[in-house]
C-alpha cells in the first residue's frame, strides 16, 4: 500500500493532437489531444523516518526524447525547501519528515522548459502532494480531570455526567480517529457507554455514609479498541451528595460542672451524630421535662451542630450535688422517602455532677442599714453584719472595714464577732450619712473574700420639747353639755426633720382634780379640750386655764406643758357666739399665731403713717410762718380753721396780741388751771432795759396758760443787741417799718379789711413806742 501511495502517477503526455497518459509503473491509457501533459496528485507519508529523502513521484513530458534538453522547474508551497525536483529527470523528493497535523497538503507548480534557453516547452501546470495520515496521535480529554456527584442510594443506571475524548488524526482516512471508552477504576460502581462516554451508576444503594468519594479513571482509545490503537485516560472524581436517609445518635453523656458556674453560661455540650451532612443533619435539641427543665436549658449550634447546655439558675454543691435529665434529638428537615426507617430522633441521659468550688464567705443580707444618734459614746456599738462559710470546710470568718470606704475611721468592727461601733462623735450636722464597705474573708483561704455595703444613718438628737401650734383662746358656751369637745389644737417642734413626728398629749398631773375641762388625744398628733361639766357661768368666773402636758416620740424624749386660756361666752341654742369679752370678740378661735403678727404689723405700719403724717404737717405749719427778711407779712396770723369773713370776731381775740396788758384773759381751747408757784412781779413796759422786758415777757408766755392759741405767732418790737447772727426777723429796723405805709390795703376791697386793720393798728403803736423811746433818750 506504501508503494502505491508513493508511485502512484498519471501522466497526460500530449502531442500532435493526442494525449498519453503514462503511470510511473509503464501501464499505458488513452491518449487526448490538446494537452502535452497532466497528472492529479502525489501521496507523501507523513512522519517518515527513512535516512534517505522520501521519493513522492516523478515528471516526464513526451518531448524529453533523453536527448537532456528539457529541463524541469518546480515553485509553491515548500519548493526547495520541503520538495525538490531533479532537473533532468523530473523525480520528485521530499527533504524532510511531514505531520499532517500540522499541514495536510501542499500545492506546487512543474513546468518543462528547454535547457538551453529557458524557454517554456509547456504550459504551467499545478498539482497537489497530499500527506498520508497515519495513527500518530492518542485521543485526548481537553477538559478534563472532571468532577461529578450523584445522590447517595441512587438506583442502577442513574447518570452521572458524560465524558468527550478528541484525537487529531484523520477521521475520513481508515480508524485512526475512532475513539472508544472504557472504565480502567472504578468497578463496579460506575459504568460508560463506550461509543457516547456517558457515565451512570452500576451499583444500587450506594451509601455516603459508607463512602463518599470515588475516583473513576477513564480510557479513550482510537483504531475502534483494537490492539495497536493509542488511548488516552482522564480522571472523574464522584462525590455521593447526601440524602436524610440516617437519623440522629446519641452518644453516652456525662458531665462535671462547677458549683460557681454563672447563671447564662455554658455549662456542657453535647452533640447527636447524624451521618448525614447539610441541612439533612441540623439537629434540633430538647430537654424532656423532668428533673432538668427548671435548672438548665438547651440551644443548638449552628456551625456544628452541637447542644449547648446553658445554666438557668446557680447551682450548690451544698443543696444537691447531681441532676439528671434526657435530651431529645431530632431532624429538622425529613425525607418521606425514607420514613419507613423509623423515628428520625433519638434520646439521651444526661447527668451533669456539681462539682464543689471553695467559695468566699455569703452575707446573711445583700446590704445592711443602721441607725446612730449624734453625738454617741465612742464605742457604742450600732450593729452587726453576718457572713458564713456554706462549704463543707465552713470555714471561721474574719471581718474588716474598708479603709477607702471609711478615711476618718469613724466607725470599727469586731473581727470575729462582726459588731460596728462608733469610732469618732458623729455629728449629723456636717454628714447625715455614712456609707461603708465590709470585707467577710475566710480565715483557712484569705484570697477569698466577700463585700458588703452597710449605710449608717446619724440621727438627729431630740433636742427641742413640743410646744403648742397656735397660741389663742378658746371659748365656751355657758349652757355646753358634759362631754363636748369645744377645741381642738396640735403640737409643733423645732427639731429635724419637722415631718414625721408624733406627739402624745395629756391633762398635767397637778390638774388632776379640774372638774370643769380634760385633755382628749386623738391619736393623730392633735388633741381636744372637753367639757366635764354642763354649766358655766360667765359673771362667777370669766376665764379659765388648762394645763396640757405634751411629750414627743424623740429621744431622749422631750415634754413641755402648755396653758390653754377658756373664756366663757353667751351663746345661742346652736352653739353660735352670742355674747363675749371684747378680746373674745375681736380674737377669733383658733386664730394662728401667724395671723396675729400680720395684724400686729398692720398696726404698727397705721401707727407709723399716722406719726409721719403728723410730722409732715407740723413740719409745713413751721415753713408757713417762717417767712424771708423781705417779707413783710410776718404779723399775719396762720390758722387751718376758716373764719366768717370780716363779720367773725368771736373766733379770736385779735386785741390779745394787740396789748401786752391783757394777762388776765384765759385761753379759749385750754381750761384754765390755777397757778402754782409764787406770784411773779409786774414788769413795767416802761423799764430803761427794753431787752430785759421782752425776756420776761417771753417767760411769762412760756408758764402762761392763757397764753395765746399755740398757732398764734408773738411779736416783739425789740429784738436786742449783740446777736453774731444778727436779726431773724424781716423787720430789720423800726425806721424801716415806720417807712412802711399800709394803707394801701384799705383801698384793696373788703377781703384786706382785717389786714388793713392789723397792720394800721401795728403802725400806730409801733409810732409811739418810737416816740416813747425817743423821750426817754432826752
Amino acid at each position: 500500500m506504501l508503494t502505491r501511495n508513493c508511485l502512484l502517477l498519471l501522466w497526460f503526455f500530449f502531442s500532435k493532437g493526442s494525449l498519453s497518459p503514462v503511470l510511473s509503473n509503464g501501464v499505458s491509457g488513452f491518449q487526448r489531444v490538446k494537452r502535452g501533459w497532466v497528472w492529479n496528485q502525489f501521496f507523501v507519508l507523513e512522519e517518515y523516518m527513512g535516512s534517505e529523502p522520501q521519493y513522492v513521484g516523478k515528471l516526464h513530458t513526451d518531448l524529453d526524447k533523453g536527448e537532456s534538453a528539457v529541463k524541469y522547474t518546480l515553485s509553491g508551497d515548500g519548493a526547495g525547501s520541503i520538495f525538490t525536483i531533479d532537473a533532468t529527470t523530473g523525480d520528485i523528493h521530499a527533504l524532510r519528515s511531514l505531520d499532517r497535523e500540522v499541514k495536510p497538503y501542499y500545492t506546487l507548480r512543474a513546468q518543462a522548459v528547454d535547457i538551453n534557453t529557458d524557454r517554456p516547452l509547456e504550459p504551467e501546470s499545478e498539482f497537489v502532494i497530499k500527506v498520508q495520515d497515519i495513527n500518530d496521535n492518542e485521543p485526548k480529554f481537553l477538559e478534563g480531570p472532571y468532577t461529578a456527584s450523584v445522590p447517595e442510594m441512587s438506583p442502577v443506571g442513574t447518570y452521572v455526567m458524560q465524558v468527550t475524548a478528541t484525537d487529531a488524526d484523520d477521521p475520513t482516512y481508515g480508524n485512526s480517529a475512532r475513539v472508544v471508552y472504557s472504565i480502567l477504576h472504578g468497578q463496579p460502581y460506575f459504568s460508560v457507554d463506550p461509543k457516547t462516554g456517558i457515565i451512570r451508576t452500576a451499583l444500587p444503594n450506594m451509601d455516603r455514609e459508607v463512602k463518599e468519594q470515588y475516583q473513576v479513571l477513564i480510557q479513550a482509545k482510537d483504531m475502534g479498541g483494537q490492539l495497536g490503537g493509542l488511548a488516552g485516560t482522564t480522571t472523574v472524581n464522584i462525590t455521593l451528595s447526601d440524602v436524610n436517609d440516617n437519623p440522629p445518635r446519641f452518644s453516652k453523656s456525662k458531665r462535671v460542672i462547677p458549683e460557681s458556674s454563672a447563671v447564662g453560661s455554658a455549662v456542657g455540650r453535647i452533640k447527636a451524630h447524624d451521618l448525614d451532612i447539610g441541612k439533612n443533619a441540623e439537629v434540633e435539641y430538647n430537654i424532656v421535662p423532668g428533673d432538668g427543665g427548671n435548672i438548665f436549658d438547651i440551644i443548638t449550634n449552628e456551625h456544628n451542630q452541637e447542644g449547648i447546655i446553658i445554666l438557668k439558675r446557680p447551682l450548690d454543691y451544698e443543696t444537691k450535688k447531681a441532676y439528671t435529665f434526657k435530651v431529645d434529638a431530632s431532624n429538622t428537615h425529613l425525607d418521606s422517602r425514607f420514613q419507613n426507617f423509623g423515628a428520625f430522633k433519638d434520646t439521651a441521659t444526661v447527668k451533669m455532677n456539681v462539682l464543689d468550688v471553695d467559695e468566699p464567705p455569703l452575707f446573711s443580707k445583700h446590704s445592711y442599714e443602721m441607725d446612730v444618734f449624734e453625738d454617741s459614746p465612742v464605742g457604742d456599738i450600732i450593729g452587726a453584719v453576718t457572713a458564713q462559710d456554706l462549704d463543707a470546710s465552713n470555714s471561721p470568718v474574719r471581718y474588716s472595714i474598708d479603709w477607702k470606704s471609711d478615711l476618718d475611721s469613724y466607725f470599727d468592727i469586731d473581727p470575729v464577732k462582726g459588731t460596728i461601733s462608733t469610732n469618732e462623735l458623729l455629728d449629723r450636722e456636717s454628714i447625715t450619712q455614712h456609707n461603708i464597705t465590709i470585707v467577710a474573708t475566710k480565715l483557712n483561704s484569705p484570697v477569698l473574700t466577700s463585700r458588703v455595703a452597710v449605710i449608717v444613718h446619724v440621727l438627729d438628737v431630740n433636742e427641742f420639747p413640743p410646744e403648742l401650734a397656735v397660741l389663742s383662746e378658746s371659748f365656751v358656751c355657758e349652757n355646753t353639755k358634759v362631754g363636748q369637745v369645744i377645741q381642738t389644737f396640735s403640737a409643733k417642734d423645732q427639731d429635724l426633720p419637722q415631718a414625721g413626728h408624733m406627739f402624745s398629749f395629756k391633762p398635767s398631773e397637778k390638774d388632776v382634780n379640774n372638774k370643769n375641762f380634760t385633755i382628749r388625744d386623738f391619736g393623730n398628733n392633735t388633741a381636744g379640750i372637753v367639757t366635764l361639766r354642763s354649766s358655766f357661768q360667765q359673771r362667777s368666773q370669766e376665764i379659765y386655764f388648762l394645763p396640757v402636758v405634751i411629750q414627743d416620740s424623740g429621744y431622749p424624749v422631750q415634754s413641755s406643758t402648755g396653758i390653754l386660756t377658756i373664756r366663757v361666752c353667751g351663746c345661742e341654742t346652736d352653739g353660735s357666739l352670742l355674747t363675749c369679752s371684747a378680746e373674745a370678740r375681736f380674737l377669733p378661735v383658733g386664730l394662728s399665731t401667724g395671723a396675729l403678727v400680720a395684724i400686729l404689723l398692720c398696726i404698727i405700719i397705721l401707727l407709723v403713717i399716722v406719726v409721719l403724717y403728723m410730722g409732715l404737717r407740723r413740719q409745713k405749719k413751721k415753713e408757713t410762718l417762717m417767712t424771708s427778711k423781705e417779707d413783710i407779712r410776718d404779723n399775719v396770723i396762720h390758722y387751718d380753721d376758716e373764719g366768717g369773713g370780716e363779720e367773725d370776731t368771736h373766733a379770736f381775740d385779735m386785741g390779745t396780741l394787740r396789748n401786752p396788758k391783757n394777762r388776765d384773759l384765759f385761753r379759749r381751747d385750754v381750761k384754765p388751771e390755777p397757778k402754782t408757784g409764787k406770784n411773779q412781779p409786774p414788769v413795767s413796759q416802761d423799764s430803761a432795759d427794753i431787752s430785759e422786758f421782752i425776756n420776761q415777757r417771753l417767760k411769762e408766755n412760756d408758764v402762761d396758760n392763757s397764753a395765746p392759741p399755740y398757732d398764734s405767732l408773738a411779736t416783739y418790737a425789740y429784738e436786742g443787741e449783740g446777736s453774731v447772727a444778727e436779726s431773724l426777723s424781716s423787720i430789720e429796723s423800726l425806721v424801716v417799718d415806720a417807712d412802711e405805709d399800709y394803707d394801701c390795703l384799705h383801698e384793696w376791697g373788703p377781703r384786706f379789711k382785717t389786714l388793713a386793720g392789723i397792720f394800721g393798728e401795728q403802725s400806730t403803736t409801733q409810732s409811739d413806742t418810737k416816740t416813747k423811746t425817743t423821750e426817754n433818750e432826752q
